[in-house]
């Protein structure tokens, strides 16, 4: 009995060996371009919906020495980002240096900030519709902006505020 427990630890042990080996999965290389950081460390914020951050990286991404658009003899070239919540006007260097942004996106999730300040300073309302706008120069902080359209009853009523649900 010793014996063939013995015997069935030690399979296991092995099996347990193997097991793990075969479970070992090879990722494919990835190659990290640290060329506009910059924009997005000014545009960066966690609680932006999935969809905006996605295209704010396809912009930051976007390789225009490798584009179809490329020609030696321009100094800058303007590339257009698009989803269906909204759009992204974009100038490069040559170089491929992210240079401007002009970011427009129509009834995104608001962050908690804007959402809390305007119910508060206007509590029997409705935000019947939102842009959020985003201005990036390069070497500066972006300029994110909210306009909004609120509604009561028949009344219509539009409010600006910044990042942090500061009116203005």
């Amino acid at each position: 009995m010793k014996k063939l427990t013995l015997l069935m630890s030690i399979f296991t042990l092995i099996l347990g060996f193997t097991i793990q080996t075969f479970g070992q999965i090879v990722l494919p290389e990835v190659k990290i371009i640290a060329v506009n950081y910059k924009y997005l460390n000014a545009v960066d914020r966690s609680d932006m919906p999935l969809p905006v951050r996605q295209l704010e990286q396809a912009a930051a991404s976007f390789d225009v020495k490798n584009s179809d658009y490329y020609l030696d003899e321009y100094d800058n070239y303007s590339i257009s980002f698009y989803i269906p919540e909204g759009s992204i006007l974009a100038s490069y260097d040559k170089d491929g240096k992210l240079l401007r942004t002009a970011e427009k996106y129509k009834n995104i999730r608001l962050p908690q900030a804007v959402s809390k300040s305007v119910y508060i300073k206007y509590p029997d309302w409705r935000i019947a519709k939102d842009y959020y706008l985003v201005n990036y120069y390069d070497g500066s902080d972006a300029t994110k902006r909210y306009k909004l359209i609120l509604e009561k009853g028949g009344k219509k009523m539009r409010i600006k505020t910044d990042e942090n649900g500061d009116f203005y």
